[in-house]
């Protein structure tokens, strides 16, 4: 990380994540396309959304406003397709169970995707990929757990436990391996998705950029940030989505962010210039609050951008 100017130009590239960030549903997060369509430091869209396949997330994104094709999003299933294309041959016969993101990912990944129907049928297959999809049965979670217990290697593309749906919160894919994990007897051999590390690391071997220069930029620090830590990339908490600055003080080391900020205009302010002290502190907070709320407007907001580590030792000395 090079010192000096705008915190997005001391790294190469960023890696952001969606919900909370750049979308809340069908709506951009208030600041996020206007930031980051005229960055010159390319951007992935990474989620932990294995049922969307890229081509669909990238449409989204392109509706807000931003240019996006699918090469610049990175889902989970395809970080356990490319952890599964690491281990296995070409062509190697992989139960998909999920959405329809996780089959494609295993075709683009040059796997071949069985489905639990044709596994039924007496389909052999040597891994499983088990990702999240609104569809997914018993019987496809049968599948799952009749291949592990036959010897398949496994690999869940993330265990979030829960889904936010416009109707309230449903079970997540971690839910849905819970189940598998259950009927096994242990945990899949690899977790994909954030907080684990592969869907960061697939993403900078993609921009061909080194870990340590990408950004991480997230809004969850038990996903975005711990998963940035994990991978080794410094990291920007925004206050636009789960996390507000408290949880940002009790976390521990490895959730913990390099940077903290509002919103995503932080990425075209010099932190050098920004106030680390008790009194940014409280600012921040203040306005955190009323951006959410709608109250705060753009002048109060766009200098506030601090190390996390600043924060918290200011909040030590309240």
């Amino acid at each position: 990380m090079s010192a000096g100017g705008p915190l997005v130009a001391r790294y190469a590239a960023v890696v952001c994540d969606l919900d909370g960030v750049v979308y809340r549903g069908p709506d951009a997060v208030p600041h996020a396309v206007e930031t980051l369509g005229p960055l010159e430091q390319p951007v992935i869209y990474a989620t932990n959304n294995a049922s969307r396949s890229p081509q669909d997330v990238a449409v989204h994104v392109r509706d807000l406003g931003l240019g996006c094709t699918a090469d610049a999003v990175a889902t989970s299933s395809q970080a356990g397709a490319w952890l599964l294309g690491e281990r296995f041959p070409s062509g190697t016969a992989v139960l998909a169970v999920g959405g329809a993101g996780v089959a494609s990912a295993l075709t683009e990944a040059g796997l071949r995707p069985v489905p639990p129907h044709a596994a039924a049928g007496g389909v052999p297959v040597r891994a499983v990929l088990q990702g999240y999809g609104p569809d997914v049965t018993a019987s496809d979670l049968a599948e799952a757990a009749y291949a592990v217990e036959g010897g398949a290697f496994w690999v869940a593309t993330n265990t979030d436990a829960t889904l936010p749906t416009n109707r309230g919160v449903a079970p997540g894919n971690g839910s849905l391996v819970a189940a598998v994990e259950g009927a096994v007897g242990g945990p899949p051999h690899l977790v994909a998705g954030k907080p684990q590390p592969p869907l960061y690391l697939m993403s900078a071997q993609r921009l061909d950029v080194p870990a340590g220069r990408v950004l991480a930029v997230g809004d969850r620090l038990d996903t975005d940030i711990e998963g940035a830590v994990a991978a080794g990339m410094d990291s920007l908490l925004v206050l636009t989505g789960v996390d507000d600055l408290r949880a940002c003080l009790e976390a521990p080391p490895h959730r913990r962010p390099t940077w903290v900020a509002p919103d995503l205009r932080s990425l075209l302010v010099d932190p050098d210039d920004d106030v680390e002290t008790l009194g940014a502190l409280t600012t921040t907070m203040r306005s955190a609050h009323a951006a959410r709320d709608g109250g705060a407007g753009p002048d109060e907001l766009s200098a506030l951008l601090v190390r996390a580590e600043n924060v918290a030792d200011a909040a030590a000395h309240r």
